[in-house]
């Protein structure tokens, strides 16, 4: 069985107070530098980095990806906006560990050092984010939306397109508060994310600022199979609400046949969900091919159980669910935000193409 890092197990520490945390950046809010303080005093910012930059292992490939399903799962329960955060955040360090030179490699090191954080952006309004050469260099053009900690993250990776060839990705700065517009960002749920638009024009970016090669980005399964990491920082949340669905429980409810049945759907849905994410990190975890597929089905897979332990949690609970500051009102709104991932049902369409054509589910392993 695959243990919690240390830094894991220190981060737990702080959850309930990561919980108030988040509560109150909902209620206020803006930016949680408290709760992002906390992550980085833990030092789970640094854990999942490249072993060159102070990052733990824990064994083989899939030990390691069952080590970050649990820290990923951990943050996502303690506080969902938090668990986008720091998501974005180990969504880079990978980008890092993958493609980066020794130098940008040393220069992580010293950021990890400082306690700054990245995201990684590549959401964009048309005509999307360019990157051009001019007499004086390169130079940047366009803007990012949806771009988590617009104005406020230390860090970003961002996609930009070259005049010819595959998207690149180039590291900048994220925390100019001048680019950063978080006017839009008027949300029901995962408030403190403050996914604004952030804006790149003029940034001149120099080689050093060019993370891996053309299309290292877009590379498959890298690409797609990445997402089971979002995954698992929903099943947190999901986790999170049958909890404290079970402690709102009424003593009428506990003796309740019919609300106990509603209760064990509820279990029987997010540890379904659970499992299919373990599956799809394991196979990520070697960038097995049919990674890809099994994400895509687990992306239908977490929605569709997330959906089902918000509507049985309301109806176990009742009026209570919906009391404006109580943590499973909190939770069922950011949930309700984070799982509008794009194009869910092209990803299920994909997934089943994938299981109709072959069996994904390998030899000696077969569905049917």
């Amino acid at each position: 069985m695959t243990q919690l890092p240390s830094t894991a197990l220190h981060f737990s520490i702080f959850s309930g107070r990561l919980a108030e945390l988040g509560a109150r950046y909902d209620r206020e809010g803006g930016w949680p530098s408290e709760s992002v303080s906390l992550l980085v005093k833990s030092g789970m910012h640094r854990t999942f980095a490249p072993p060159a930059c102070g990052g733990q292992r824990f064994g083989t490939p899939h030990e390691e990806h069952r080590a970050l399903l649990h820290a990923l799962r951990l943050v996502g329960r303690a506080d969902l906006s938090l668990g986008r955060i720091f998501e974005g955040h180990v969504n880079a360090l990978k980008l890092f560990e993958w493609y980066g030179s020794p130098s940008q490699q040393d220069r992580l090191t010293a950021d990890l050092d400082a306690g700054r954080l990245y995201g990684v952006w590549a959401t964009e309004p048309p005509p999307g984010v360019t990157l051009a050469d001019d007499p004086f260099g390169r130079r940047l053009c366009g803007s990012k939306r949806f771009a988590t900690g617009a104005g406020s993250l230390d860090m970003a990776l961002v996609t930009a397109r070259p005049a010819s060839g595959a998207r690149r990705l180039v590291i900048v700065s994220a925390n100019q508060r001048e680019r950063a517009d978080i006017s839009g960002w008027r949300v029901r749920g995962m408030r403190a994310t403050i996914s604004g638009s952030y804006d790149l024009i003029g940034l001149r970016p120099s080689e050093e600022d060019l993370l891996g090669a053309a299309g290292d980005y877009d590379r498959e399964p890298r690409f797609t199979a990445g997402a089971w990491r979002f995954l698992a920082v929903q099943l947190g949340g999901v986790e999170a609400l049958l909890a404290e669905t079970r402690d709102a429980m009424s003593d009428a409810a506990h003796d309740d046949p019919l609300q106990r049945a509603k209760f064990a759907d509820a279990v029987a849905a997010a540890r379904g969900a659970y499992m299919w994410i373990r599956e799809a990190a394991d196979r990520a975890a070697d960038d097995q091919p049919d990674a890809k597929p099994f994400v895509l089905m687990a992306r239908g897979v977490v929605e569709r159980a997330a959906l089902d332990v918000m509507e049985l949690s309301a109806r176990i609970v009742g009026t209570r669910s919906a009391i404006d500051g109580s943590r499973i009102d909190k939770i069922i709104r950011d949930l309700s935000l984070y799982l509008r991932q794009a194009g869910p049902e092209h990803a299920k369409d994909e997934a089943a193409k994938a299981f109709i054509e072959r069996d994904v589910w390998g030899e000696g392993d077969e569905l049917w």
